[in-house]
């Protein structure tokens, strides 16, 4: 069960290891673009593209649905990257459930654990397998692995990264249940935990008052998508790329701005300055900094 381009090479690993996937649910097709032209999700193309039977469902309770899912007999679900389940549905295989979840849990628990392990100026976070149970993510950890994130990581980056270990700790998971050893650990409940709550574009809004260091990661942590923004001269500017620079001169208040108009643009935060990298202005592409300013004046 999933959607987006992260849960093909899940798939992917698991039809070339020669495991018997009998179908995969997928969310319905939605008109996209200015055609509003049907779009079919990465994971329907993939499995259409193998012969493997693809069930589309927008209600995940309805009997015709549920008695569907039934009829391929399936002995064990797995969930990357898909939407939450009613107990009829993650409860039905004899082994169970299990989900790929792309943080460290119980760390991170929630829609966007990639943006905010960055937001948060995370060093390290990862992907975990685990059964599902009712409360979302909260389930017995079969197995985890850790990847660090870099510095000049982005969100786009770190995800591509934490896709290719998933798969491979799916593939991993799936083995170790086959062969009847497999870990289940609770998850430490006793100790502080980060959220990771589905992110707005209304909320990706930069405070210019908070210091170059949250900054910088809020704007990685976004970068490519949604992308953090910002107004400068009464036009909405989304920022995908910034350097932290070591002194406070691009103006007195935080959001105010200096630039050459030629090859930079440095914006003033709450402590030092940022030299923004990579843009884009309502109505036009997106650009490097350089690019921007040789037809844009600011």
């Amino acid at each position: 069960m999933g959607t987006p381009e992260f849960a093909v090479p899940s798939l992917q690993v698991l039809v070339e290891s020669g495991f018997n996937i009998v179908a995969v649910i997928t969310a319905p097709d939605k008109p996209k673009g200015r055609g509003q032209r049907l779009a079919t999700t990465p994971v329907k193309d993939y499995a259409v593209s193998q012969n493997i039977p693809v069930l589309q469902p927008t209600n995940l309770k309805s009997s015709e649905f549920l008695e569907e899912l039934k009829s391929y007999n399936a002995n064990l679900q797995i969930v990357v990257a898909f939407r939450m389940l009613p107990v009829a549905v993650w409860d039905m295989p004899e082994i169970g459930t299990f989900n790929l979840h792309a943080s460290l849990l119980p760390q991170y628990r929630g829609a966007a654990p990639i943006n905010w392990a960055i937001i948060n100026g995370e060093k390290e976070t990862g992907v975990t397998t685990f059964f599902l149970k009712h409360e979302i993510d909260t389930g017995n950890v079969i197995f985890q692995e850790k990847e660090v994130i870099e510095e000049d990581d982005t969100v786009g980056t770190l995800y591509s990264r934490l896709m290719e270990k998933g798969a491979q700790l799916v593939l991993k998971t799936v083995k170790a249940i086959e062969a009847g050893d497999y870990p289940q650990e609770p998850q430490n409940e006793d100790q502080e935990i980060k959220h990771a709550p589905k992110i707005f574009k209304e909320t990706c809004e930069i405070d210019w008052s908070k210091s170059s260091e949250e900054v910088y990661n809020f704007i990685r942590g976004l970068s490519p998508y949604p992308a953090a923004w910002t107004t400068l001269n009464g036009k909405k500017f989304k920022i995908f790329g910034a350097e932290k620079l070591d002194f406070a001169k691009a103006g007195n208040s935080p959001g105010e701005y200096k630039t050459d108009n030629k090859s930079h643009l440095h914006i003033q935060t709450g402590g030092n300055t940022l030299a923004i990298t990579e843009l884009q202005m309502e109505g036009k592409k997106r650009m490097d900094i350089k690019s921007f300013l040789i037809g844009n004046k600011l």
